[in-house]
């Protein structure tokens, strides 16, 4: 069970990853020692996966950012566990969900430029074998980046 400290505690680290125990010791009102301690346990037990860079995808080069709905022509465990190995494959592809509603995938990408985007889409993800048809949508503005997760 989390306590409002460690709701602190994971609120703070989400905005800043780097904090030391020290800093957030006075953050909580706790001891450096018993702020690690804290962390060590919330990494132990599963609520921390990892610590993460944000990086800038305009300084990389990726001027496209977009989403790709993708439809399976055939759902089974094979084609569905094929699909998800090519996902894995490609590091365009920067996150992927299976969804309900009409698309059985939602695919977040980011592409050098729109013929990258292009060749991503009739090169790999279309000749798939499982794949019916996709519909992708090209962002054009981000009104706010991924956000921490509410605590």
């Amino acid at each position: 069970m989390l306590d409002a400290t460690d709701t602190r505690l994971l609120s703070a680290l989400q905005k800043d990853a780097h904090l030391t125990a020290h800093q957030l010791g006075e953050m909580l009102n706790l001891s450096a020692s018993q702020a690690g301690r804290r962390r060590q346990r919330l990494e132990a037990e599963g609520y921390i996966t990892g610590y993460t860079a944000r990086l800038d995808p305009l300084k990389l080069g990726l001027q496209v950012q977009g989403f790709i709905q993708v439809h399976l022509g055939t759902h089974g465990p094979e084609q569905s566990a094929s699909f998800a190995r090519m996902v894995n494959t490609r590091p365009e592809i920067t996150s992927a969900w299976t969804m309900t509603g009409e698309a059985d995938y939602l695919l977040h990408v980011y592409c050098d430029d729109l013929s990258a985007l292009n060749s991503l889409l009739h090169e790999v993800i279309l000749p798939h074998p499982a794949v019916a048809r996709v519909q992708s949508q090209i962002v054009m503005d981000q009104l706010k980046r991924d956000a921490p997760l509410p605590t």
